[in-house]
């Protein structure tokens, strides 16, 4: 990692640039799969599932005897480490109910808001040479407590058309509905307009590549709502002279393998850190499977020396990052100013990974910048917000000649005529 001190704010931008392709690179190829996919359904999604993972599927749903095998194949300590995860996932997932609020407005108007479970939602899982099985727990977990009458998962098969047990065995744990043998755009696609065996959702969650995420972006044009641009995994760490190198080294790889378009980014006050960091990664990159993925992004990362907190902070804020880690004697000071981020992660012993897997957060998360305007995965995310109210009679004298003054004041005659044929038949 290149380490470059005090850059001047007009350099910013670029430092920060995230290593993404934009929109329109991917548009037309997005675009050309979803038309082929809302005209022919499970063909043209069996088509682009041999063009893209090499396997030619007969059926695309998991049937019930593979998952039952699949439970049979994940190993006790495995079992034991999900059930964990699941555990704490559910107790902070539960937490977040909120109760109906109800508010009397004025005498006679009554105002209250329920929420109400979204019934069909899709959930997208990666797969591949890091089969995601942990996305599951984050999104079927919420799924399930909000109340969805329909979880759909699809992930993209192995090359004799498998699906990895440990992802079996977690959709069936959480509560999954049906499982279908599909990823990429062409998961996206089916999800957005059905097909013969896929059913059509309502929302779709999950991250994935630049293709997964601009697939996502592009079914919001056809009624299908997602919970975010959830794209290539990003990592800022800012850290003083208490952090740990060898910490922080690990933490930063462990964002870095994901894949070579990961970003991850140090930020600090010590020069010290920013050497020792550095060597650090050079010497643990090498016991790494994935050295060659980490060094890609590594490639594609900086190490940013600054000179005080007060810049520190500017830069994570502008930046807002997916995951944060700060390790810092002033740990307050950044808790109490930082306004972007999507999760974040505090002190030595709080590594990114407590929370990709089983402290209880959710590792869901907007990237690209987009934690400065959305939320990462909660179980809120699963459910829609309904409000209700009833008005008497009483209560429409009190506020009925606010609306008719407002809505003769729009021009809007019908509106004042709703409530004017109220008020004079109480009078009557």
């Amino acid at each position: 990692m290149k380490i470059i001190e005090n850059p001047s704010r007009e350099t910013w931008a670029e430092l920060l640039q995230r290593p993404t392709q934009s929109v329109k690179d991917i548009e037309e190829t997005v675009n050309e799969i979803f038309s082929e996919i809302r005209q022919k359904g499970d063909w043209a999604v069996t088509k682009y599932t041999n063009l893209f993972d090499g396997v030619s599927l007969q059926m695309l749903k998991v049937s019930e005897n593979e998952i039952k095998e699949a439970t049979t194949l994940v190993d006790s300590e495995l079992v034991a480490a999900i059930e964990t995860a699941k555990k704490n996932i559910e107790s902070f997932h539960k937490a977040q109910k909120t109760e109906k609020i109800t508010v009397e407005t004025a005498p006679g108007v009554q105002c209250w808001m329920e929420k109400r479970p979204i019934e069909k939602v899709g959930l997208y899982i990666p797969g591949g040479s890091a089969p995601l099985f942990s996305t599951i727990l984050m999104l079927a977990i919420p799924a399930r407590l909000a109340g969805c009458k329909e979880i759909v998962l699809c992930t993209p098969p192995n090359k004799d058309g498998s699906i990895n047990p440990a992802i079996l065995y977690t959709a069936k744990l959480c509560g999954v509905t049906q499982i279908f043998k599909v990823g990429g755009i062409q998961a996206i696609g089916a999800m957005t307009f059905g097909t013969e065996s896929i059913p059509q959702v309502f929302k779709i969650f999950g991250p994935g590549n630049q293709f997964v995420t601009v697939a996502k972006q592009l079914a919001t044009k056809y009624q299908v709502a997602i919970d975010m641009p959830a794209g290539p995994s990003e990592l800022m760490i800012f850290a003083d002279e208490t952090a740990n190198p060898s910490f922080l080294a690990s933490d930063l790889l462990s964002q870095a393998e994901h894949g070579p378009d990961s970003q991850v980014l140090l930020v600090t006050t010590s020069m010290n850190i920013a050497k020792m960091v550095q060597n650090e990664i050079k010497v643990q990159v090498e016991v790494l499977e994935r050295k060659n993925i980490a060094n890609q992004s590594i490639n594609n990362s900086k190490i940013l020396v600054l000179e005080d907190d007060e810049t520190a902070l500017e830069v994570i804020n502008d930046y807002g990052p997916e995951h944060l880690i700060i390790v810092s004697k002033n740990e307050d000071f950044f808790v109490s100013n930082l306004s972007n981020a999507g999760s974040v992660f505090l002190g030595n012993y709080t590594p990114e990974s407590a929370g990709d897997y089983a402290s209880g957060t959710n590792h869901t998360l907007p990237t690209n910048g987009y934690a400065k305007q959305y939320s990462g995965v909660n179980l809120d995310s699963f459910m829609k917000s309904m409000t209700f109210q009833k008005i008497t009679e009483k209560g429409i004298q009190n506020i009925g000649n606010a609306i008719e003054r407002m809505a003769e004041a729009e021009g809007l005659q019908a509106h004042k005529n709703a409530v004017t044929l109220r008020l004079n038949y109480l009078k009557d």
